[in-house]
């Protein structure tokens, strides 16, 4: 009998575990695409000024990148159910790093041609970043069980913080000594050279080189979609709207996409107006800009950490989705609020503490993508995250236009922070009152797929 365990445990022992790697990648690359959308906070207060674009023409440039990633959600989310994860993915990443780079040559327009041409381009990157965010949620329902689901998920999702942390300061140290141009040319060669490498890594369960049967049979047995991609259909309708309809109008999944459009309000802030924030309130030079910038960037990257971990671990406490998903949510929205106080203080160490209390908290909440791979019909996961992602990114549109405005009315941001920190009431309200319990959610058959 000891011998039989001994054997088990050496099995046990030799499972792989490659999933971690996946995710890594995942991470990698979502920290790139958040990198090349935030090029415009620090480039934006030199750039604005080469190109003379006041304050409300800047939030409309911002909104570009937004308008195409949202029109591109559930195209984007269709093209990962019909061809598969890895081919439209690293496609996306390959293009939108080409129409980066091509950022720092839109000077030799001159005047309002340079502002249209850089809008255009910015619109290009939006529309191939648009399946990334499906796609990590795709990679992660196949590949992760359920009680490891919440940590993979905050692992790609806290990669937007750690962007922050890491390209604010390259990027205000490029833009100081070689002009604003050079962070598009940096940022686009860079996921250039990621996508050649990710080729290499990046696969499906059943398709990776480097995977045993053991982790296989683990991850399988813990609910992970192992066989997402070899279950595509090839025949049939293109689309399904009987089946596209019940994803929005399910109520639970309405909460879920109200929750992230609010969550994302307090992300778009952080990404596009923050740095602007520093610079235009508080006066701060660009370099030192890039630095503040890091330092709330570092707390939300620990928080997302933090709220994967954590929503995980009451899983396994109370094996209930709902309490383990919601709790965090709660919890790091009520946090994220006391960027208001910011309204208060003149210190500028104070303000840098509060809203790195606030980045916590917004890193604590943000698991969308977690309850998405845990509520997303597994025939249509790419459509569903897809949209989840399109209605989150109506934030990308809508708030920096509006604090554009706002900032531009009032010429200060009070009420910039006023109107961020309500968003984040309501998500919890979202959460708490509409979305109910947390599962899976099983499509009803449809005359497409009868």
């Amino acid at each position: 009998m000891s011998q039989v365990n001994n054997l088990e445990g050496v099995a046990h022992a030799k499972k792989t575990n490659v999933r971690w790697h996946i995710v890594i990648i995942l991470f990698i690359i979502t920290a790139v695409s958040v990198g090349d959308r935030s090029t415009l906070a620090i480039a934006g207060k030199d750039m604005s000024a080469a190109l003379g674009i006041n304050p409300g023409q800047m939030g409309w440039v911002f909104s570009a990148f937004a308008w195409a990633y949202c029109l591109a959600q559930i195209p984007g989310g269709w093209l990962l159910d019909r061809f598969g994860s890895k081919k439209v993915y690293l496609c996306g990443l390959c293009m939108w790093s080409v129409f980066t780079l091509l950022q720092g040559c839109v000077e030799i327009f001159h005047g309002f041609g340079a502002i249209i041409c850089f809008t255009i381009l910015l619109f290009l990157v939006g529309l191939f970043e648009a399946p990334v965010m499906p796609g990590n949620s795709r990679f992660v329902a196949a590949w992760f069980p359920s009680k490891e689901r919440a940590t993979a998920a905050a692992i790609f999702n806290s990669a937007q913080y750690f962007a922050t942390a890491i390209f604010a300061p390259i990027m205000g140290w490029l833009t100081l000594n070689y002009g604003w141009q050079s962070i598009f040319i940096f940022m686009g060669t860079l996921g250039i050279v990621i996508t050649f490498a990710a080729a290499k890594v990046v696969h499906n369960p059943l398709n990776h080189p480097a995977v045993n049967s053991e982790e296989l049979d683990y991850i399988r047995q813990g609910g992970a979609l192992v066989d997402m991609d070899q279950r595509k259909v090839k025949s049939g309708p293109a689309v399904d709207f009987g089946a596209f309809k019940q994803l929005i109008t399910n109520r639970m999944l309405l909460g879920v996409y109200l929750g992230q459009y609010c969550i994302n309000v307090l992300t778009f802030f952080f990404i596009t107006w923050f740095p602007l924030y520093l610079a235009m309130e508080k006066g701060l030079d660009i370099k030192t800009v890039g630095f503040i910038a890091a330092i709330p960037a570092i707390c939300g990257f620990l928080g997302g950490l933090l709220g994967g971990v954590i929503s995980d671990r009451i899983l396994r406490l109370t094996q209930s989705l709902s309490i383990a998903r919601k709790t965090p949510i709660v919890l790091g929205m009520l946090l994220s609020m006391v960027m208001v106080f910011c309204n208060y203080v003149d210190s500028i160490y104070l303000v840098v503490f509060f809203m790195s209390l606030a980045f916590l908290g917004k890193g604590i909440g943000a698991l969308g993508w977690a309850v998405m791979s845990d509520t997303a019909p597994k025939e249509m996961a790419g459509v569903a995250g897809g949209f989840f992602n399109l209605c989150g990114n109506c934030a990308g549109i809508i708030s920096p236009v509006v604090i554009g405005y706002i900032v531009k009315a009032t010429g200060h941001f009070e009420w910039a922070l006023v109107f961020v920190a309500v968003h984040a009431l309501i998500a919890i309200f979202s959460f708490v009152v509409i979305v109910g319990p947390i599962k899976r959610i099983e499509l009803k058959k449809t005359g497409a797929q009868q």
